[in-house]
């Protein structure tokens, strides 16, 4: 059974045609930022020339799966949304409906870095923004469309968390196109990038170690594009975490095995129920 996998992110859409053992196909497309109609025609030409008998979507922001509506999507410009219903009435096969990360927690729980975890597991990515899901049992938790916006959180001083702690914002405090153009600063110990890192780590740290606390997460996976510095990252962020939690068991934290693939995978395992 070959199915499609569609990741909406906010610069790129991914997509997958795999049986689940084999990927067949893999490539990206430019987001059509604002206009959910071009989604649906990408989608649509994308089941047409891969032949498919099912189809598995998910999205960014505050989503509503069981209604399969975006409630918000700030990077896509997208409000109250019918995703689901405007993307399948341009298909011929079953379409699956989520939302971006849960997506990429259940990739990482049944195939990728927390896969035979025990306990329960917290999926956190850092890109474009911070969001987080949590895995028990090897099941995603479902508790509705706001669950797991952690970055929308605001710190002291009024920033929200994914304004410090996300590949974006890291990149924009510290002058830098992108997040591993400061993170290559960070090595080099230019004193601006260490600075907005650091503060980078600590906002991270705040939310995972509530999470930790609250559902007494074993695991902690790390993924998006900030993920991909590794140990300069996760080393100095399993230090904050622990430090916060004081005489509580602090999680491992590791890198997420899928990367910033995580969510299309999920997408796939989606579409393949």
């Amino acid at each position: 059974m070959a199915v499609l996998g569609v990741d909406v992110g906010g610069t790129t859409v991914k997509m997958r045609v795999t049986d689940g053992r084999s990927v067949f196909a893999e490539w990206r497309e430019p987001t059509p930022f604002g206009d959910p109609a071009a989604l649906a025609d990408l989608v649509a030409r994308a089941v047409a020339r891969h032949p498919v008998e099912a189809a598995g979507l998910v999205v960014p922001g505050i989503v509503d799966e069981r209604a399969g509506r975006c409630v918000k999507a700030v990077n896509l410009g997208w409000d109250d949304v019918p995703v689901r219903d405007l993307v399948s009435a341009r298909l011929d096969v079953p379409l699956a409906f989520g939302q971006d990360v849960r997506a990429g927690a259940l990739a990482e729980a049944r195939t990728g870095a927390a896969a035979g975890a025990s306990g329960p597991v917290l999926f956190a990515p850092v890109g474009t923004g911070f969001a987080t899901a949590l895995v028990v049992r090897g099941e995603v938790l479902d508790a509705g469309p706001w669950a797991g916006e952690v970055g929308q959180i605001r710190l002291p001083g009024g920033r929200r968390v994914e304004e410090v702690a996300s590949a974006s914002g890291l990149a924009r405090r510290a002058g830098a196109p992108d997040a591993a153009a400061v993170a290559a600063r960070v090595r080099d110990g230019v004193p601006a990038a260490v600075e907005a890192w650091d503060e980078c780590v600590r906002a991270l740290a705040e939310p995972i170690a509530w999470a930790t606390a609250v559902a007494g997460c074993a695991t902690v996976v790390v993924g998006g594009g900030l993920a991909e510095a590794g140990a300069l990252l996760l080393d100095p962020l399993a230090r904050e975490v622990a430090h916060r939690l004081g005489a509580l068991r602090a999680p491992a934290i590791v890198q997420a095995r899928h990367g910033d693939r995580a969510a299309v995978v999920g997408a796939t395992l989606l579409a393949l129920r």
